[in-house]
């Protein structure tokens, strides 16, 4: 491609509001914009309220913007929705795509059928999910009678058997216990590494956006406020300290709607 940067995901002027009781609207995207190379691990950040959600959800086709569009490698949701939805895996830490009363095994063969998973390559991420997530140890129990962190991990799984190119993460590690977040963080790197995954991942937890993220997006009161590397982000507030910036840029916004 001689040297040209591949977007996965453009972000041109998105905005969304919603009407609230008694006439009133609140405005949750304010007119923001922004590209996501293929391959990147990007964080997508900002505090409680800050439009995040509402942003994530007008990328996966949830929600229809007010304003604006998102174009997923150069495919619209308007004309290739169904072309989208199966380049693209979403893992929601709050809310799980797993059926509740079946063994998480049905599941897994239930999204094999509906994507048209070929053999080989089910048998090929069945075997990684058992290897790094270590799924096998509760892939026969149903949803129900499983930890949070083994929820999480059967979620990831149900979500990348099909091998979409772009996976959105919603808080993946957020109540899980340390171990688990690490299990889950490598898997994360491995299949970004292997498979060049696009992945957008939102979180609370700096350890997250420190381990795995190359490139920041943070957005405050449904503003864009911060678009670029890690590095670059340290270098303009000159410390290594990421939880001290964060706090530094929400403070900024709390002062500057106060």
């Amino acid at each position: 491609m001689n040297g040209e940067t591949i977007m996965s995901i453009e972000v041109k002027n998105l905005s969304k509001t919603y009407k609230l009781k008694g006439g009133l609207t609140k405005t949750a995207v304010d007119n923001i914009s922004f590209s996501i190379p293929s391959g990147e691990i990007v964080g997508f950040i900002g505090p409680n309220g800050a439009g995040k959600s509402t942003t994530i959800k007008m990328m996966t086709g949830i929600l229809i913007p007010d304003h604006g569009f998102v174009s997923i490698d150069g495919r619209s949701f308007k004309k290739n929705r169904k072309e989208i939805l199966m380049k693209t895996g979403v893992v929601f830490g709050q809310k799980s795509v797993l059926c509740w009363d079946i063994p998480v095994l049905d599941t897994l063969k239930l999204f094999k059928d509906m994507y048209r998973v070929p053999d080989i390559t089910y048998k090929r991420n069945m075997e990684m999910f058992s290897e790094i997530l270590g799924i096998e140890e509760f892939i026969r129990q149903p949803p129900r009678l499983l930890s949070l962190g083994q929820r999480m991990k059967a979620d990831l799984a149900a979500s990348l058997i099909y091998d979409p190119d772009i996976l959105f993460l919603d808080e993946p590690t957020i109540g899980i216990d340390v171990l688990s977040k690490e299990r889950i963080r490598n898997f994360i790197k491995k299949i970004n590494e292997e498979r060049h995954t696009t992945i957008i991942l939102t979180t609370h937890d700096v350890s997250d956006i420190e381990t795995l993220c190359e490139k920041m997006i943070i957005i405050d009161e449904g503003s864009l406020i911060y678009d670029g590397t890690l590095p670059e982000l340290k270098a303009t507030y000159q410390t290594t300290d990421l939880e001290e910036i964060i706090k530094r840029i929400y403070l900024a916004g709390e002062r500057k709607n106060a």
